[in-house]
């Protein structure tokens, strides 16, 4: 064999992966290897009445593969729930990042956790506006957000109104919302509960029907796939971890005043991290004028999950968000 092309080609192989992904492919291959950047979300919650958005919150801190550009607050007292996010991302050493208050709106729902919230701690002394801070950062980051939503949709609806060209610029919306075959209380093993309006729709049903019209990719994780009981066995271990996150969690739980919780809002971040816990198939949905999400024929609007594993969900979830690095 001489030294010509071919002998060239191997040569170079031999140097490097790079190398040899250019003499085969070309340098757009190459440029189009990714290096495994953090996925850049915004999570919009509703934080201080359940204390699954505190749990869903815990995980993406401790999830080195999202990069969380801030956090925003909806529904109720906004400021109170600021404070209570402040407080919470400064305990465990994540006050770096924004949180930004939605628009107030009335409501009778009490705030379980508002003592939390009240304490002060961290309490940063200004907050940006949710809409303004949204749009501004999709703007920044084009076709690469990805809008976490687990609560009631007040900013996602005005960001639509404020700007839908910009909003459609989101990688995709991630939402805990809707009942699609099953209601609260049906855990797959007890008699089967009709679907029912569920919370985060229910409590802003216009917006609901602004986000599912076409525009942005929406994956939804309904009430079907996010009814997971954290029982007492699950608590005790990840309470007695004794890590910044973890003591949070314990100090949230029992102000929460409850004894079991439903980590509904988790599963999306856990989607976004492991989206075999949660298979999607394209449904047609739409949100009805009393807050149902209607499965009906034709074309998707949503990829769904109707699905999950609860012990695979927690196997994944307790030893995350229990690991002793971030």
């Amino acid at each position: 064999m001489d030294g010509g092309f071919g002998m060239d080609v191997v040569l170079r192989c031999a140097l490097g992966f790079a190398i040899c992904l250019f003499a085969v492919h070309g340098w757009a291959q190459i440029a189009n290897t990714s290096a495994g950047a953090p996925e850049k979300i915004i999570i919009d919650t509703d934080i201080g009445d359940d204390v699954d958005d505190a749990f869903a919150l815990a995980l993406a801190l401790k999830s080195p593969e999202l990069q969380v550009l801030g956090v925003m607050t909806t529904f109720g007292d906004t400021e109170t729930r600021e404070k209570l996010t402040d407080r919470f991302l400064g305990e465990v050493g994540r006050a770096e990042i924004p949180v930004l208050a939605g628009k107030p709106t009335a409501t009778k729902n009490p705030m379980s956790q508002r003592r939390y919230a009240e304490d002060g701690h961290f309490a940063k002394a200004t907050h940006g506006d949710a809409v303004e801070f949204l749009l501004e950062q999709i703007r920044k980051y084009p076709g690469e957000i990805t809008l976490i939503a687990i609560g009631p949709l007040m900013n996602v609806g005005a960001a639509i109104d404020k700007d839908a060209a910009t909003f459609r610029k989101l990688k995709r919306v991630v939402l805990m919302g809707g009942s699609i075959r099953r209601g609260y209380g049906d855990l797959g093993y007890t008699p089967p509960v009709p679907p029912m309006p569920e919370w985060n729709i229910l409590n802003d049903v216009a917006s609901a029907q602004k986000l599912f019209a076409p525009g942005v990719p929406l994956f939804v994780m309904p009430l079907d796939s996010t009814q997971l009981k954290m029982d007492e066995v699950k608590r005790a271990f990840l309470f007695s971890q004794g890590t910044a996150v973890t003591d949070q969690l314990a100090v949230l739980y029992h102000l929460w005043g409850q004894e079991t919780p439903t980590l509904f809002d988790p599963m999306t971040i856990a989607f976004v991290l492991r989206p075999d816990l949660c298979p999607v198939q394209g449904m047609h949905i739409r949100v009805d004028e009393k807050g149902f999400t209607r499965e009906e024929p034709g074309a998707a609007n949503a990829q769904v999950c109707l699905n999950s594993n609860a012990e695979d969900f927690f196997r994944f979830y307790l030893r995350r968000v229990a690991a002793r690095q971030r």
